[in-house]
Protein backbone atom coordinates (compact mmCIF):
# COMPACT_ATOMS: atom_id res chain seq x y z
CA UNK A 1 0.00 0.00 0.00
CA UNK A 2 1.56 3.20 -1.16
CA UNK A 3 1.54 6.49 1.01
CA UNK A 4 0.26 9.58 -0.72
CA UNK A 5 1.59 12.60 -1.81
CA UNK A 6 0.81 15.68 0.01
CA UNK A 7 -1.87 17.51 -1.30
CA UNK A 8 -2.84 21.21 -0.73
CA UNK A 9 -5.95 21.60 1.43
CA UNK A 10 -8.21 24.46 2.92
CA UNK A 11 -9.03 25.63 6.18
CA UNK A 12 -12.45 26.14 7.04
CA UNK A 13 -13.07 28.06 10.20
CA UNK A 14 -15.45 26.44 13.05
CA UNK A 15 -15.08 28.66 15.65
CA UNK A 16 -15.81 32.34 14.95
CA UNK A 17 -14.51 33.17 18.59
CA UNK A 18 -11.22 32.58 17.20
CA UNK A 19 -11.60 35.70 14.88
CA UNK A 20 -12.92 37.98 17.59
CA UNK A 21 -10.54 40.94 18.25
CA UNK A 22 -8.21 40.04 21.01
CA UNK A 23 -8.45 42.96 24.17
CA UNK A 24 -5.78 44.28 26.36
CA UNK A 25 -4.59 41.24 29.30
CA UNK A 26 -5.74 42.76 32.57
CA UNK A 27 -4.87 41.10 36.28
CA UNK A 28 -8.67 40.92 37.33
CA UNK A 29 -7.25 40.95 40.84
CA UNK A 30 -4.83 44.10 39.88
CA UNK A 31 -7.44 47.01 41.82
CA UNK A 32 -4.34 47.83 44.42
CA UNK A 33 -1.04 45.97 44.32
CA UNK A 34 0.68 49.07 46.26
CA UNK A 35 2.90 47.95 48.96
CA UNK A 36 3.33 44.69 46.92
CA UNK A 37 6.76 44.59 45.09
CA UNK A 38 8.93 45.11 41.95
CA UNK A 39 11.71 45.54 39.77
CA UNK A 40 12.47 48.99 38.23
CA UNK A 41 15.24 48.90 35.99
CA UNK A 42 16.84 51.22 33.77
CA UNK A 43 14.50 52.83 30.73
CA UNK A 44 14.15 49.43 28.22
CA UNK A 45 12.13 49.54 25.13
CA UNK A 46 9.09 47.02 24.39
CA UNK A 47 10.58 44.43 22.57
CA UNK A 48 7.85 43.92 19.66
CA UNK A 49 8.42 45.66 16.52
CA UNK A 50 7.31 48.88 16.16
CA UNK A 51 6.09 49.23 19.79
CA UNK A 52 7.18 52.55 20.89
CA UNK A 53 6.38 51.66 24.96
CA UNK A 54 9.52 51.89 27.32
CA UNK A 55 9.39 50.23 30.64
CA UNK A 56 11.37 51.52 34.00
CA UNK A 57 9.95 48.61 35.92
CA UNK A 58 9.87 45.03 34.83
CA UNK A 59 6.62 44.35 32.97
CA UNK A 60 4.92 41.53 30.75
CA UNK A 61 1.79 42.59 28.54
CA UNK A 62 2.99 46.53 29.42
CA UNK A 63 1.57 45.50 32.99
CA UNK A 64 3.89 46.22 35.88
CA UNK A 65 4.65 42.56 37.44
CA UNK A 66 4.48 42.22 40.78
CA UNK A 67 4.77 39.99 43.97
CA UNK A 68 3.62 39.88 47.40
CA UNK A 69 6.85 39.03 48.93
CA UNK A 70 9.99 40.92 48.76
CA UNK A 71 12.45 37.27 48.92
CA UNK A 72 9.76 35.47 46.45
CA UNK A 73 11.95 33.28 44.32
CA UNK A 74 10.78 34.40 41.35
CA UNK A 75 11.06 38.10 41.60
CA UNK A 76 14.76 37.43 42.81
CA UNK A 77 15.25 35.22 39.59
CA UNK A 78 14.03 37.88 37.39
CA UNK A 79 15.79 40.85 38.80
CA UNK A 80 19.11 38.66 38.77
CA UNK A 81 18.21 37.88 35.27
CA UNK A 82 17.88 41.60 34.34
CA UNK A 83 21.26 42.10 35.96
CA UNK A 84 22.44 39.71 33.83
CA UNK A 85 21.45 41.86 30.74
CA UNK A 86 22.90 45.34 32.23
CA UNK A 87 19.10 46.60 33.20
CA UNK A 88 20.58 47.87 36.52
CA UNK A 89 17.69 46.34 38.71
CA UNK A 90 16.71 47.18 42.14
CA UNK A 91 13.92 45.45 44.03
CA UNK A 92 11.25 48.63 44.73
CA UNK A 93 7.55 48.84 46.67
CA UNK A 94 5.45 49.29 43.62
CA UNK A 95 3.20 52.46 43.59
CA UNK A 96 0.55 53.13 40.79
CA UNK A 97 2.61 55.97 39.49
CA UNK A 98 4.67 53.49 37.47
CA UNK A 99 1.62 52.39 35.58
CA UNK A 100 -0.59 49.72 35.36
CA UNK A 101 0.22 46.10 37.54
CA UNK A 102 -0.39 42.35 37.32
CA UNK A 103 0.67 40.03 39.85
CA UNK A 104 3.03 37.91 38.30
CA UNK A 105 1.13 34.40 39.46
CA UNK A 106 -1.60 35.86 37.60
CA UNK A 107 0.64 36.62 34.55
CA UNK A 108 1.52 33.23 34.42
CA UNK A 109 -1.62 31.64 34.93
CA UNK A 110 -2.50 33.48 31.96
CA UNK A 111 -0.19 32.08 29.40
CA UNK A 112 2.21 34.74 30.18
CA UNK A 113 1.23 37.36 27.35
CA UNK A 114 4.32 39.59 26.54
CA UNK A 115 2.81 42.35 24.46
CA UNK A 116 -0.40 44.62 25.59
CA UNK A 117 -2.21 44.34 22.51
CA UNK A 118 -2.29 41.21 20.99
CA UNK A 119 -2.77 41.47 16.66
CA UNK A 120 -2.57 44.54 16.50
CA UNK A 121 -0.22 44.51 13.74
CA UNK A 122 0.45 41.79 11.33
CA UNK A 123 3.27 39.52 12.24
CA UNK A 124 6.41 39.74 10.48
CA UNK A 125 8.30 36.55 9.47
Amino acid sequence: MGQEAPQRGTLEAVDEELFAEERLWRDDDADNHTGWWCVRTDPFPCPADGCTFVAEVMTAAHLVLVWQERDDPNLLWHANRAKQVGRNPRVVSYERDYGPSASYYAWEAAGRPVHGIKNERPVSS
